[in-house]
């Protein structure tokens, strides 16, 4: 399973469209994960025609989100692993152990809102990052990720350049 993940699109002031780089990642993707901050519910339309599309709240996304279907938070099995995401993990000071906490079941948590993409992890639990592609705040490229599950296992998370 190709699971492309994206957060903070900030629609319609940074995400007009998709932007190319991005699109050719979201080509040949069996999901799609947008971590929050989506801001307008036609990006999560635009990216359902790439792939099946979940996502989560942010601090940003009004009314129009929630309404598509954004939960707070999401747990669910991709391909026998389990998954959670929400959009502000809080600190970066203890947020691996806090995430564990949260999501005890979760061998992966996804998040956005820092827009710094990161990708941590111990014997037990990743914890997951993409970036924005669009609103790359002091970061010198936009990103996204990419996630590779076979058989129950998370065999490749890669955070690439889009920008």
């Amino acid at each position: 399973m190709r699971v492309v993940v994206v957060s903070d699109t900030h629609a319609p002031r940074r995400w007009k469209s998709c932007p190319p780089a991005v699109a050719g990642q979201l080509r040949g993707a069996d999901l799609i994960l947008h971590a929050g901050d989506v801001c307008t519910a036609g990006v999560l339309d635009e990216l359902r025609q790439y792939a099946p599309v979940q996502a989560v709240i942010g601090n940003n996304d009004g009314p129009d989100v929630a309404a598509w279907g954004a939960e707070p938070t999401l747990e669910d099995d991709l391909a026998g692993l389990r998954v959670a995401m929400l959009h502000d993990s809080g600190p970066a000071a203890g947020r691996l152990a806090r995430m564990r906490r949260a999501f005890p079941a979760a061998r992966l948590v996804v998040f956005g809102h820092s827009h710094i993409p990161l990708d941590e992890h111990d014997e037990r639990l990743r914890i997951f990052n993409p970036g924005s592609p669009t609103d790359r705040r002091r970061q010198p490229h936009g990103t996204v990720g990419v996630l590779r599950i076979e058989s129950a296992e998370l065999v490749e998370a890669r955070i690439v350049e889009v920008s």
